[in-house]
């Protein structure tokens, strides 16, 4: 038996259908293109290139060639004049700012000192997050501005003051970063998504003032005003002509609404009126009766509905949200049924037929390793264990996000089970028998259980029975998370700590170095930490364990006149990371990007320019899992490396691995250092022994509240090398290094071949 679990709400990312107002629907899965003359009453639309006009307005466009300006490129020459020096040409940060693309829709809602924490914070909560922007526009600033509100406070109470100011604020700062404004009130309830998905068809080139069409008092002229209840659209366009004309409509035109005072001035110096309907696209609205329930309204109307006005309260916007979200929901259940319906009438035209239809219908099918080594492993699981635990135990407890994940699948299967037989059967969970999952990255975490189930029939009898069951939880849209804008012209500072025991790895550091970063002007900064031990320290004044490294230094700072490497001596027993790098923090502005490295680390312009992207001031710091190679004296034994094999520059990375163990080398800021240090004042006085437990990555994923971002490296290698593990660190330290050291040895592979060979020579 096969069950699905939509666990999440999933929207299909592009539509497969689209139902058009042109006598015609149209199916991505069922049309055929035809090539020469045809009757059919799409073609001229579709042949135009004007998918949502109808015929007579098609026929007004092709005589106004100004209609076309937004469908041909417009080539902007460039002279250079000979009479003037030459400059650089500054380059925009974006290239959609050079290319001069904008945003689609601007969302601005009236409202006012008395309903600004109640009405205002309704729609923020329900529908501004799924705008771009959303500002909210008021006389008189409320004495409590509600959190996570852009409040734009004009000074005056007047409603047409209100209106005249907000109308010049959104020209003269964003009217030229958005194509399209949408005014409404506090008191009207917006549909996010078909408000975006209406001013996507509607061409931004042209004047447009579109909503609800309202007579003036009187009702005496033709032309119409936009009812503000419903909101209503503004082009850029018609924004930008309207500019000049602002101050003297504020002079002349008398009114007490500040729409129907709007609606006057576009018609009275651009001579355009209200349009409810325009290139075949309704402005679709609701109005709502006085006690009305959301939950018993269910007319096209209002399940069409773009804006519902009058909202009276709070509490009715949020009914209303909730109410549009499950027709949402539902419709979007029975487009996902029709489109596997499709998909299936379809598979009888494949090679495979109705057996290459996946499961479920729709949803990527499953990945299809090459190789052994690409094979995606099953977990299995009990309601209370799980059998694969990070730290490589075989058996660990259910806990957190893994028990609430297995417990909500469990509750999921039952309910899909007694959906598919009642009324003739009814299910009642016992317990888990076996439980296995796996995710597969091309369609998303698979389950398979085996349940013990007590099945009731209607007769009241019940008998305990065994059913497998397969679930999918799908992968549904990918959403990008926005980052801060970062550059690669940061100055990194290198910190490398030095012991005694490492001194003879060096000069191997130190000539690459030289090689990658100053012979290339790369903007970078090196700092030596050398770490004494007491015995050391005490006989420095005689015999500097440090003083060979000191001299290469030296050397490079006179084949470099310009360039100065200082080192900072610092005496202790357990050279703790956190130690150190409270020296080094104090000594270097908070502005500093810290590159935390270590003596086997070959420094290159690759991996520094991924730090200086990869590591966020206040944002995200960068923990990089670099590439190490396996030990000669295993790979190779008696025989000697190849080229190709000493050189990653030929093929992909090859003996050795990525070592998860070892968090020497990051990447963060100094300011979200001493951010994370302060936070840890107070519990290293109850324990003074915590700075010495503790690393780097400890102290960010602990205190921080950063994104502490890990990934593979291939840009930093390291050669193999046995590290020394210090046994007064923590245990969890300790036991991290040790067994670092036993997989750097080497693959599986190379050891079996190794033990295989000395079988052989023992066995002789």
């Amino acid at each position: 038996m096969r069950l699905s679990s939509f666990l999440a709400l999933f929207r299909p990312a592009l539509p497969l259908i689209l139902g058009l107002s042109l006598g015609c629907s149209l199916s991505l899965l069922m049309v055929s293109w035809r090539q020469g003359d045809t009757d059919e009453s799409c073609r001229d639309e579709l042949g135009n290139g004007r998918l949502f006009l109808g015929r007579g307005d098609a026929q007004r466009v092709s005589r106004d060639e100004a209609g076309d300006e937004d469908f041909h490129p417009r080539i902007v020459p460039y002279h250079k004049d000979p009479n003037k020096p030459h400059k650089k040409v500054l380059r925009t940060r974006y290239i959609h700012t050079e290319l001069g693309i904008r945003e689609r829709l601007l969302v601005g809602v009236l409202t006012s000192r008395a309903t600004l924490n109640t009405l205002a914070v309704a729609v923020n909560r329900t529908v501004a997050h799924h705008f771009h922007r959303t500002f909210f526009f008021t006389g008189l600033r409320s004495p409590k501005v509600p959190h996570g509100m852009t409040v734009v406070a004009h000074g005056d109470d007047r409603p047409v003051w209100l209106m005249y100011e907000t109308v010049r604020h959104l020209h003269q700062h964003y009217g030229s970063d958005y194509d399209w404004f949408l005014l409404a009130q506090d008191d009207t309830y917006m549909q996010a998504d078909r408000l975006s998905e209406l001013v996507g068809h509607l061409s931004a080139g042209q004047d447009l003032y579109m909503g609800r069409a309202e007579e003036f008092i009187g009702g005496e002229e033709k032309a119409r005003y936009c009812h503000g209840g419903y909101g209503y659209l503004l082009s850029r366009s018609l924004l930008a002509r309207l500019q000049p004309h602002l101050d003297t409509c504020r002079n002349d035109i008398l009114s007490v609404r500040p729409d129907e005072w709007l609606g006057r001035c576009i018609i009275d110096y651009l001579g355009l009126s209200c349009l409810e309907v325009h290139q075949e696209m309704t402005y679709r609205y609701f109005e709502l009766r006085k006690n009305a329930d959301p939950e018993r309204e269910d007319s096209t109307e209002f399940k069409n509905a773009f804006t519902v006005h009058p909202v009276s309260e709070p509490n009715l916007m949020y009914r209303l949200h909730k109410r549009f979200s499950q027709i949402e929901l539902e419709w979007t259940y029975l487009q996902i049924e029709q489109l596997q319906m499709q998909i299936n009438n379809l598979s009888d035209l494949t090679p495979e037929g109705r057996a290459g239809v996946t499961w479920p219908i729709g949803i990527n099918p499953p990945f299809k390793p090459r190789t052994r080594f690409e094979v995606i492993n099953w977990e299995y699981f009990t309601e209370e264990h799980i059998y694969s635990c990070i730290d490589s135990s075989p058996k660990c407890e259910m806990r957190g996000a893994d028990r609430a994940d297995v417990t909500a699948v469990l509750e999921i299967a039952v309910e899909r089970l007694n959906e598919r037989y009642q009324p003739q059967l009814r299910f009642r969970k016992r317990h888990l028998l076996n439980g296995y999952r796996r995710f597969d990255p091309t369609r998303g975490m698979e389950y398979m259980l085996d349940l013990a189930l007590e099945a009731f029939t209607q007769k009241g009898h019940s008998q305990v029975i065994v059913k497998r069951v397969n679930l999918l939880r799908p992968l549904s849209a990918v959403e990008i998370i926005p980052m801060p804008y970062v550059t690669e012209a940061t100055r990194v500072q290198v910190i490398l700590p030095v012991t005694a025991q490492d001194q003879d790895y060096v000069s191997n550091f130190l000539d690459m170095y030289v090689m990658n970063t100053l012979d290339t002007h790369d903007n970078v900064l090196l700092t030596f930490l050398f770490i004494y031990d007491p015995f050391d320290a005490q006989r420095v004044s005689q015999t500097d364990v440090f003083a060979g490294i000191k001299a290469m230094i030296g050397e490079v700072e006179k084949r470099y006149g310009d360039v100065k490497i200082p080192w900072i001596s610092v005496k202790t027993e357990v050279p703790s990371q956190v130690k150190l790098m409270d020296i080094i923090s104090k000594k270097h502005p908070v502005d500093t990007l810290f590159f935390l490295a270590s003596v086997w680390t070959e420094v290159n312009a690759d991996f520094l320019n991924r730090c200086r992207m990869n590591a966020i001031s206040n944002w995200q710091v960068f923990f990089p899992i670099h590439f190490q190679e396996y030990s000669p004296a295993v790979i190779y034994r008696d025989q000697q490396p190849s080229a190709a094999s000493s050189s990653f520059a030929s093929e992909s990375l090859r003996d050795g691995h990525f070592d998860r163990h070892v968090f020497d080398e990051a990447c963060f800021y100094n300011a979200d250092y001493m951010s994370a240090r302060t936070k840890m004042a107070a519990d290293i006085l109850d324990n003074e022994e915590l700075l010495e437990s503790m690393d780097v990555y400890d102290i960010f994923v602990r205190y921080s509240g950063l994104h502490v971002f890990r990934a593979v490296e291939p840009a930093l290698i390291q050669k193999y090398v046995r590290r020394a593990c210090n046994p007064r660190f923590s245990e969890d330290i300790y036991h991290r290094c040790v067994i670092s050291n036993l997989e750097g040895l080497g693959s599986r592979s190379h050891l079996a071949m190794a033990l295989f060979e000395q079988e052989q020579a023992n066995s002789t």
